[in-house]
């Protein structure tokens, strides 16, 4: 009889560590199961971005974002060729879902790295233009900037200036100032004239324009604009946001510099003026590909697209949105009529033609 109930007592004992190792086992499996939905309800808050840019209005514009959508943007910046070096380092295990960078040629490289993916959204076809996007759908340009040539009002009277390709005529000696060849702004600029006028004339340009110039490139666009005002050269050549910038700067300095100045956009009776981006596009690896299409839409939507014309002095890609006042004061102007991504396609000829005509 104790025998029996000995045994009894081993068999009930049994069962309830039995029991009790079930319910732990699916408690476990439950607390995973959470954990993975809270996971997934943290990736679906947010979408990481990796860019270049470093203005104040970006980040207004992302917290315009979240508070519209609920989705944080973490942003993370670093130089542009960094950045794609990281991509490239990182691979599958990057955090980044987005790329957003300044220069049609800085996008084309990304999407030659392999590093971008093609997307689908009716409302940013809707809102980009086709020749300021990739024809794959991946990158998409956000802003606008032209490539212009501003002058010392002192020293030159604007019925002298025409066209990108009268800067290289002999009156001009001495007195061009610009940016050096390593420049991806002149490369692009360069890569523009290849595809209007082929590598013939562009290459004659060029080497017109480094025997022109009042220096030896040194410097950004600002510093071309500074070495006018300091009588080291009486034009150059410069994209419209830096000189709307200087003319807006809290330095009192750059804004004496650029009252000093006018700007003009070359080549309105021919091929148009040479016009680049800033733009953005999902990463291959992303891990949150539909939050990063949403960013992308709202950042080109009429909205946006006002913000960044009036923070930034940048115009904007989508049509529909109104230029700041100060850009509507320097007039309407005609672009160049090229799909952007030849901008990179024609970059290592660029880079070649400017290593044979010396431009530094």
């Amino acid at each position: 009889m104790k025998k029996r109930l000995l045994i009894g007592l081993i068999l009930l004992f049994t069962a309830t560590l039995f029991l009790s190792a079930c319910g732990n086992t699916e408690t476990e499996d439950a607390s995973e199961g959470k954990t993975e939905t809270n996971e997934g309800k943290e990736e679906s808050d947010v979408v990481n971005l990796y860019t270049s840019r470093h203005y104040d209005s970006d980040n207004e514009l992302f917290s315009a974002f979240t508070e519209k959508t609920g989705i944080k943007v973490n942003v993370v910046q670093g130089e542009s060729d960094q950045l794609i070096e990281r991509l490239n380092r990182e691979g599958e295990t990057t955090k980044a879902d987005l790329f957003f960078t300044a220069d049609a040629g800085r996008l084309y490289r990304a999407k030659e790295a392999g590093l971008l993916q093609s997307i689908d959204s009716t409302i940013i076809n809707e809102n980009i233009p086709d020749k300021l996007r990739d024809a794959d759908n991946q990158w998409f340009g956000l802003t606008k900037r032209a490539r212009v040539i501003v002058y010392a009002k002192d020293r030159v009277d604007e019925s002298e200036l025409s066209t990108y390709e009268a800067l290289t005529d002999e009156k001009w000696e001495d007195r061009v100032l610009i940016r050096s060849s390593e420049n991806i702004y002149n490369q692009s600029l360069l890569a523009s004239f290849i595809e209007l006028n082929g590598s013939e004339d562009a290459k004659s340009w060029a080497n017109g324009i480094v025997e022109n110039m009042a220096r030896e490139p040194q410097g950004g666009d600002r510093d071309q604009a500074k070495a006018i005002a300091a009588g080291e050269g009486d034009i150059a050549v410069v994209n419209t946001y830096y000189f709307g910038n200087m003319l807006n700067s809290a330095d009192p300095e750059e804004v004496k510099v650029a009252e000093q100045l006018s700007l003009f956009f070359p080549n309105q009776e021919t091929t148009g003026t040479h016009v680049n981006i800033s733009g953005l596009g999902v990463t291959k690896h992303a891990k949150n590909k539909e939050n990063a299409i949403k960013l992308i839409e709202f950042l080109s939507s009429e909205e946006a697209q006002v913000r960044f014309a009036e923070a930034n002095y940048e115009y904007p890609v989508n049509p529909n949105a109104k230029t700041s006042e100060l850009l509507q004061s320097w007039g309407e102007f005609k672009e160049q009529d090229i799909n952007l991504t030849k901008l990179g396609e024609n970059n290592a000829e660029a880079v070649m033609i400017f290593n044979e005509v010396g431009w530094k």
